[in-house]
Formats: C-alpha cells, sequence, structure tokens
C-alpha cells in the first residue's frame, strides 16, 4: 500500500479499555498466542498512510503487554465514557496538529483487513479532501442484516455522505415491491476525523437523536458536521464474547496477509 502524498498527517489510535461488562480483560484475550490488543495494532501498522498507531489504554497491565510486545502505548483516563473520547486524549498526548486525520480503529477487530484503512481515509485525498471533517466505512448488507436491530444502517446523499444512522430499517419501503437500487448500507464502525474535528465532537453535548438510538454518531449529524461515507466490499469480524475467539483464530489462519 503506497502512501497519498495528499493525505495530511495520520495517526491510528487503537482505544484499549479492560473493563468490558461481557469480557473483562478483552484486549489481553490471546488469539493464536498473541493478545488481541497487540494483533489489532500488526494489522492497522499495516496500512502505510500512519504516521503513528498506538495503543490508548487505562490499565498496567495492557501497557506491560504492549511494553513486552513493543507495541507503542499511551496512558488514558479511566473516567472516559467513550472509545472515542480515549483517542482525542491519546491524539493530544502525541501532539497531533489540527488538519491532521485521526482513525479510531476498534480495539476488538483482530483479522482487521489493512486495505479497509486505506478505503477509509481516502475521501480526506480526493479532490475535496480538504473539505472532509470525518469520513466512517459501510458495505452493502443482507436482508437478515437490514432487518437486525442490531446491525446499525446508514443512508446516504447524492455525494456519499451520511444522512441518518439508525439501528431501525432504513429507509422505509412503503412498496415491498419496488425494485431497493437505493437501499441502506450496513454501517462498520471505523471512524477517521480531523483533529479539529475530533475536539469540538467531544466538547458537544449528547443529542437526542444519539441518546434515541445510543448511536454517538448522530451528534456529528444534529450539529450539521457531514460524515462521508467509503462504500467497501470487505466486512469487519469483531470480537465481543469469548466463545467469538475460535471463529477469528480461524479467520486468521485463512488468511494470507
Amino acid at each position: 500500500m503506497k502512501r497519498t502524498n495528499a493525505l495530511p498527517p495520520c495517526y491510528a489510535i487503537i482505544p484499549a479499555r479492560y473493563e468490558s461488562s461481557r469480557f473483562p480483560g478483552k484486549p489481553l484475550a490471546e488469539i493464536l498466542g498473541v493478545p488481541m490488543c497487540v494483533r489489532v495494532h500488526r494489522r492497522a501498522a499495516l496500512c502505510a498512510s500512519f504516521s503513528k498507531v498506538v495503543l490508548a489504554t487505562d490499565d498496567a497491565r495492557i501497557m506491560d503487554a504492549a511494553a513486552k510486545w513493543d507495541v507503542p502505548a499511551v496512558m488514558t483516563a479511566r473516567s472516559h465514557q467513550s472509545g472515542t473520547d480515549r483517542v482525542l486524549e491519546a491524539a493530544r498526548k502525541l501532539g497531533a496538529p489540527d488538519d491532521a486525520v485521526v482513525v479510531n480503529v476498534q480495539g476488538d477487530e483482530p483479522a482487521l483487513d489493512p486495505a479497509m484503512l486505506d478505503e477509509l481515509l481516502a475521501p480526506f485525498a480526493g479532490p475535496d479532501g480538504a473539505e472532509v471533517l470525518a469520513a466512517t466505512l459501510a458495505t452493502p448488507m443482507t436482508r437478515a442484516e437490514a432487518e437486525s436491530p442490531d446491525r446499525v444502517k446508514v443512508v446516504l446523499d447524492a455525494r456519499g455522505r451520511a444522512l441518518y444512522f439508525s439501528r431501525a430499517g432504513i429507509p422505509f419501503r412503503r412498496d415491498e415491491n419496488a425494485r431497493d437500487a437505493a437501499g441502506p448500507l450496513l454501517h462498520l464502525g471505523l471512524y477517521a476525523f480531523r483533529m479539529s474535528t475530533l475536539q469540538r465532537f467531544a466538547a458537544l453535548p449528547q443529542g437526542v437523536l444519539e441518546r434515541t438510538e445510543s448511536l454517538e454518531q448522530l451528534r456529528l449529524l444534529e450539529n450539521g458536521i457531514p460524515i462521508h461515507v467509503a462504500v467497501t466490499s470487505r466486512k469487519c469480524h469483531g470480537v465481543d464474547r469469548p466463545e467469538d475467539i475460535a471463529h477469528i483464530e480461524k479467520i486468521l489462519r485463512e488468511q494470507d496477509i
């Protein structure tokens, strides 16, 4: 993967919080003998567009593991309410300038395809890249995914920017027999922000739609901050529970990265 000269400095930050209601200590869970947070770092580091790739944690045990595996890491506060807030603290500690692009790389994606990160960064290097404030990824989805409240959907405008995100089925199809050429996409939880936008985002109060849907990206839309959506054919394979690890290990054995 070649670095695009049009890109500003890009930072990949991987929030690695130790506590988890469903899976305590998840960042340190071993996947084929390597801690999950280390595997995520290795995948992100394969994207040549990044100036720095670091873990942002709140726990000394994760800091110790990062040192053991020679992974850059920064300690952040335990009080953060979201991974986005943790990413912002880490970006500030790294001295990211206002025009830098900061990517929130989910810490539970040990099978992440590095090409997805290049796709996420592409809007910032396009002809209107200087105007892009935030970006995310989406992919086509199945009918079952479209009907599931556990899957977040996004619909786009004519310029490829997000109109709305929802757990509900959007748009409502009044005629079930109508062709759905402009149907919703499955949202993938990778985000890229201008540093200045990330700081503004964190300073804004929660919005009504954000609280209703429990989707923090709606805070940007409620405040008139556009989100560019890059469409990918690739999928994410996250780890939510301990039983997901066997599936991820199978994927990793089959991949050739």
